[in-house]
């Protein structure tokens, strides 16, 4: 092979070393009302928490109505499903400091909305035991868990007058899941018999 000859193949190779160019990816968690739990309901791409946050409230916080959003970065979730764990999965388990942990957990395929809600904290030493701690006080039945170390969580202002501009403006607007919609129209074959033939 000439020099020419490798140095065509190499350009024609596909480049597995380009760069991700997507900003962070932010997981956001919405609560609808004061006492309501912290619910996942979408994530976003930002360069920062509060580009996250600010993201976050266009996003999903139009409407209905929140009180309180939070943003984590991707990175910083430990998740496992049910599925996952008879198959012997398991969190990492690199024993560190004891520190605060935030448990999710999907209980049921019932809303299609939001994946999973905020069940509780938990200090342990690795996402591994704090699960496992988490299976102990809510159960081992759940469908999906994710673990999160409080410090990684960023979360909208909480006095009044922040929370009433960034908030408000959602309360007053009419808003119907899209199933709430009947059907216009009717389908071609309804509506000329002979196009079934």
């Amino acid at each position: 092979m000439t020099g020419a000859d490798a140095q065509s193949q190499e350009a024609q190779a596909p480049d597995t070393q380009t760069p991700d160019t997507q900003w962070p990816r932010w997981e956001i968690f919405k609560q609808d009302t004061a006492s309501k739990v912290h619910q996942a309901v979408g994530s976003v791409h930002a360069t920062d928490p509060d580009h996250a946050l600010f993201t976050a409230r266009s996003v999903f916080a139009r409407r209905p109505a929140a009180v309180s959003l939070w943003a984590v970065r991707e990175q910083d979730i430990s998740s496992v499903t049910r599925e996952e764990l008879d198959n012997g999965g398991r969190l990492p388990d690199a024993s560190g400091e004891t520190q605060p942990y935030k448990i999710f957990g999907k209980k049921n395929h019932k809303r299609s909305m939001t994946f999973v809600d905020e069940l509780g904290m938990l200090e342990a030493a690795s996402p591994q035991a704090a699960l496992e701690a988490a299976q102990s006080q809510f159960g081992d039945g759940l469908l999906a868990w994710w673990i999160i170390p409080a410090s990684a969580f960023v979360g909208s202002p909480e006095d009044t007058e922040t929370v009433e501009s960034w908030f408000a403006p959602a309360k007053d607007k009419t808003y119907k899941q899209q199933s709430a919609y009947g059907v216009v129209g009717k389908h071609v074959s309804e509506r000329n018999p002979k196009a079934k033939a």
